[in-house]
């Protein structure tokens, strides 16, 4: 009988958090599929488990509503390349959707993110990481919106003529011939608060982060980042930049990634790598990018890389830290996936996604805050955003 109970509420538990996930809106802010397979050959119109975290069934195992695929190329590209190629990633998702009108629905707009959640396709929507692929033109940014754009990262690692990077002011704080926003960078915030644009922050400067949360009339967005007491990395966020990002009705998207969850993880990677050394050294004289040949190198050697994975509690340590200073109408998530080597276990793929819900649950969240966290946050910011937009 005891037996029979335990069980009994063992499968209460199970139906709880999926008809709960199911009931939410799920979105997710920053994934890289784009770039990292589309545009090299890759087609997530197939069964691509095991090459990418992504493809468009998983997206609809994982119960994912809303994707926001990232619009990426790094500092390669530069005048006359950059843009170019941020439109012919933009070209290929539209090539996806055009293909399968039956699954997805490009969104542009708060009403239509709600059309294709009634008609269950996922509401597929663009952020362009990194204001380099502007090119210094405000112009090019007003492309960017009418294509569809929802936001872009003030900067990705690289730092652009008007903004610094959070990679250039940890590491050439003392060579840069400025920090934070020019005059023409805090004009490129306001224009995008005109247009009803979101401002993304992860990945900027501290400097550059003051700079447009003191220039933006908008709530912003983070995209991708974590919490930087519980793992001082260069891309996480102090406490007094999350708390900022509270007062001005932002949200903090929570990246998945390893090296910025658990602050072992990089002293581990490095090992690893260094027992593979001449491979990486090759890689290198490649021309290969340092991100390209960790996730090329932890494609190859998974089950070493699977050791020194962190676990979903520390990610949603992350949550908790960022609830306590800000609250939780101001946390969402924003996986990276297919961006990075490694994510925390069992987060293995796009699949994953009910297990964030049902630990969300475990840890005495209310079904009210979880869907919050799960998309409600991040539909109130674009919707804010939007009010007053062009579209």
């Amino acid at each position: 009988m005891r037996l029979l109970l335990v069980f009994s509420l063992f499968l209460f538990s199970c139906q709880s958090y999926k008809a709960l996930h199911r009931d939410a809106i799920v979105v997710d802010t920053h994934n890289d599929v784009l770039s990292s397979a589309t545009m090299k050959g890759l087609n997530i119109e197939n069964d691509l488990t095991g090459k990418t975290h992504s493809d468009i069934a998983r997206f609809k195992k994982g119960g994912v509503d809303v994707q926001v695929f990232s619009i990426f190329c790094d500092e390669r590209f530069g005048k006359d390349t950059a843009f170019k190629f941020a439109n012919i990633e933009i070209d290929s998702l539209y090539a996806i959707v055009g293909r399968n009108g039956d699954k997805l629905m490009m969104v542009a707009t708060p009403a239509q993110l709600q059309e294709a959640v009634a008609q269950k396709k996922l509401a597929c929507m663009m952020g362009v990481e990194g204001g380099h692929m502007m090119e210094d033109r405000l112009s090019n940014l007003d492309s960017f919106y009418k294509r569809g754009v929802c936001y872009m990262t003030l900067t990705w690692n690289n730092s652009t003529a008007w903004a610094t990077s959070a990679l250039d002011e940890t590491r050439k704080k003392d060579s840069l011939p400025h920090k934070g926003l020019t005059d023409f960078g805090k004009q490129v915030v306001r224009r995008m608060n005109e247009l009803g644009m979101m401002v993304d922050l992860s990945h900027v400067g501290e400097q550059t982060f003051w700079d447009a949360i003191n220039t933006t009339s908008k709530p912003v967005i983070v995209s991708h980042s974590c919490a930087y007491a519980l793992n001082p990395v260069f891309r996480n966020l102090k406490d007094e930049q999350i708390k900022a990002v509270g007062k001005n009705g932002g949200v903090i998207h929570l990246n998945f990634y390893s090296g910025f969850v658990d602050s072992n993880y990089n002293k581990n990677k490095a090992a690893f790598l260094a027992r593979h050394r001449s491979e990486v050294d090759s890689l290198r004289k490649q021309k290969w990018a340092g991100y390209e040949i960790e996730e090329g190198m932890a494609k190859k050697y998974p089950q070493e890389v699977d050791a020194y994975r962190p676990s979903l509690s520390q990610l949603l340590d992350h949550l908790d830290y960022i609830v306590k200073l800000a609250g939780v109408d101001h946390v969402g998530l924003g996986s990276d996936f297919d961006g990075i080597e490694s994510a925390p276990k069992p987060l293995d793929d796009v699949t994953a996604y009910p297990l964030i819900t049902k630990a969300l649950l475990k840890r005495g969240y209310s079904k009210a805050d979880v869907k919050k966290i799960l998309g409600e946050n991040f539909i109130r910011v674009f919707k804010a955003n939007m009010m007053t937009g062009n579209r």
